[in-house]
């Protein structure tokens, strides 16, 4: 079984999550952020994972801590589910339409943390969430998880839009990469582990 269940609570947030990279989109999102949960809805069902997360925040200061916060124990789940990633496909891409918008993902389950996100956004907020948190959300999947994840934004004008171009792309590239490959007898990499 390839799950893992994390706790993390600092003074800032308290969060419990529990993944399922075999899953089949099932789980309960409450972060306390209204367009948050719905990000991690989308990337639940679109990657194919079963993802519960519950967080109590400090929501009342502002939604850095609990954006961020959820991304780094996201990444500890990803990359503890994904144990010595013997056998997966490593690789995934995903370019997703939204209305107006087009946005791609790159990801590289490879072990080596980078992250590159390129949006010309031109509204910074949808409702009271500042879109630019979700760099800080990937930042931390990317660190966590030891993965490479590159988000573009092609176009597209409404924010809201984009988010969506950003969480499905991202989602669609993990269920390619994390992918059991019948013909990947080990680690896929030259080197032998990951």
């Amino acid at each position: 079984m390839r799950t893992a269940e994390i706790e993390r609570n600092t003074r800032e947030t308290k969060i419990k999550l529990s993944l399922n990279l075999d899953g089949s989109g099932e789980g309960g999102i409450d972060t306390g952020i209204g367009f948050f949960n719905h990000m991690l809805e989308l990337l639940k069902k679109h990657a194919l994972i079963d993802l519960s997360v519950k967080v109590a925040g400090d929501i009342d200061v502002d939604y850095h801590h609990t954006v961020e916060d959820t991304g780094l124990v996201f990444g500890q789940a990803l990359n503890e589910a994904l144990g010595d990633r013997k056998g997966i496909t490593r690789y995934g891409f995903a370019s997703i339409p939204m209305d107006e918008a087009l946005c791609e993902t790159s990801l590289d389950l490879g072990g080596r943390p980078f992250i590159v996100m390129s949006s010309p956004m031109k509204h910074m907020m949808v409702r009271d969430f500042e879109v630019k948190l979700l760099e800080e959300f990937f930042r931390a999947v990317s660190v966590e998880s030891r993965s490479n994840i590159h988000l573009r934004q092609i176009y597209g004008d409404e924010a809201h839009h984009v988010c969506e171009g950003f969480f499905k792309s991202f989602a669609r590239a993990l269920r390619a990469a994390k992918a059991v490959d019948p013909l990947e007898k080990g680690v896929p990499s030259s080197k032998g582990v990951i």
